[in-house]
């Protein structure tokens, strides 16, 4: 019996003295501020960069941030279209990744999930172009900017060269260039090439054109009448009867339904497309072909006396959680985006001129905004007038449009259906 005691007291102070290691092993490890020797962190981050060029330059910065800071490790995901499907639900569980992407809603989607940054070092550097974007009235801060965007249209010099066509500045003239393209290369070259597997390439048409089309022509201008909920959306109607048109003449690839993003690089440089929407990373084409050449030009007037517009601001950026368990290595990775040698490396990776002002990059298309430096920017029409949510009919319907599911008038009714709908959901969760 006491030889039993014996050893239950011995089993009970090896017990003590195991939890008092524990306890002290515990104190030295990962505390939450990423200082400390043990496991170390691991921030969530969630980004919408969808192509390759962009994904490897996001990668490669945050391979060297994970070198320098050996205890703290980045879970990137890049879910493209699920992207904002996947945000929602984490906003609605308000569970949200340490790191994400703002996408162009840095205030009016996310502004209450995001961590006020207005005391980091680089707001100093913030692009003047980007202020409003990215700062209240208060002051408050609300993402970091890892790029900015001059949307347009890419198009292929080589092939504009061939035809005598020189970039069009009205939307009529641009359908006269599709025209002359299918015409003189026989077939040989698509027009306007769109990867409609993806919706969001044609939500990518409608928005940069409905900004010609509603706002920037004073006899024109439906601004008022989109933010107070009562525009007409027949007067939307021209830019469906447009893209049906194209397609209808030949002057949309034949696979247009079915084409996959990925197609494009080589498509470009074999001198297959003359033009496509939005702005495309050139690397990845001159690997294929050294000798093409791309440009870039500002979305096409629609209204006569109309001047061409740049449809552009937040591209994408890099918003801390306010609730995240992890703020100080959160921080440290935003810190780390804003020195200049990765500023640099990110405009230059994604083809697109940086948010901040404290580095110099060398951007294939610098020349080109350069030429049209005289164009105005514009908000993308979405974000300004549309309430949240409605990008994806954007695209969807004009999927439909193309498989003749819907005509041009029932896409404007479906916009408008889908218009009141999140109007009506946004006025009722105020």
């Amino acid at each position: 019996m006491k030889t039993y005691l014996k050893a239950l007291l011995s089993i009970g102070l090896i017990s003590i003295l195991l939890m008092g290691c524990s306890s002290g092993d515990s104190s030295n490890g990962s505390n939450g501020e990423g200082n400390n020797e043990g496991d170390g962190v691991t921030l969530s981050l969630y980004s919408t960069v969808t192509v390759e060029s962009d994904k490897q330059a996001l990668e490669d910065v945050i391979t060297k941030f994970e070198e320098e800071h050996e205890n703290i490790n980045i879970d990137h995901n890049f879910p493209g279209d699920g992207y904002e499907s996947q945000l929602r639900v984490k906003m609605a569980a308000n569970d949200m990744p340490d790191l994400f992407d703002t996408h162009g809603w840095a205030k009016n989607r996310y502004g209450e999930y995001v961590m006020n940054l207005q005391n980091m070092d680089w707001v100093s550097d913030l692009d003047p172009a980007l202020e409003s974007i990215f700062k209240d009235e208060e002051g408050k801060v609300y993402a970091y900017p890892i790029n900015q965007a001059k949307d347009g249209l890419t198009y292929n010099k080589n092939v504009l060269d061939e035809y005598g066509i020189d970039p069009p500045k009205t939307f009529d003239d641009f359908m006269s260039a599709l025209q002359t393209i299918e015409e003189e290369s026989n077939g040989e070259v698509t027009p306007f090439w769109f990867a409609g597997n993806d919706a969001g390439q044609f939500g990518q048409y409608f928005d940069q054109f409905a900004t010609p089309l509603l706002i920037t022509h004073p006899d024109h201008n439906y601004s008022d009448s989109l933010l107070d909920g009562s525009f007409d959306w027949s007067n939307y109607t021209f830019l469906p009867e447009k893209l049906l048109e194209m397609n209808e003449s030949g002057l949309l690839n034949d696979d247009v339904l079915t084409a996959q993003l990925h197609q494009r690089t080589q498509l470009l440089a074999q001198g297959k497309i003359a033009f496509v929407m939005a702005t495309v990373p050139v690397d990845s084409v001159k690997e294929l072909n050294p000798d093409a050449e791309l440009g870039v030009m500002p979305v096409p007037a629609i209204h006569e006396g109309d001047d061409p517009s740049w449809i552009g601001g937040e591209r994408h950026s890099m918003a801390i959680w306010k609730d995240t368990e992890h703020p100080e290595e959160a921080k440290k990775f935003i810190e780390f985006l804003s020195k200049p040698e990765n500023v640099k490396t990110l405009a230059e990776g994604t083809s697109l001129p940086a948010g901040l002002t404290n580095a110099t990059a060398d951007i294939y298309y610098q020349k080109y905004y350069d030429q049209y430096s005289d164009i105005k920017v514009r908000p993308y029409f979405d974000r300004v007038y549309l309430p949240s949510g409605m990008w994806e009919p954007m695209g969807t319907t004009g999927q439909e449009l193309l498989s003749e599911t819907l005509s041009p008038e029932e896409v404007s009714e479906q916009m408008s259906k889908e218009y009141t709908r999140l109007l009506e959901q946004e006025n009722s969760e105020e």
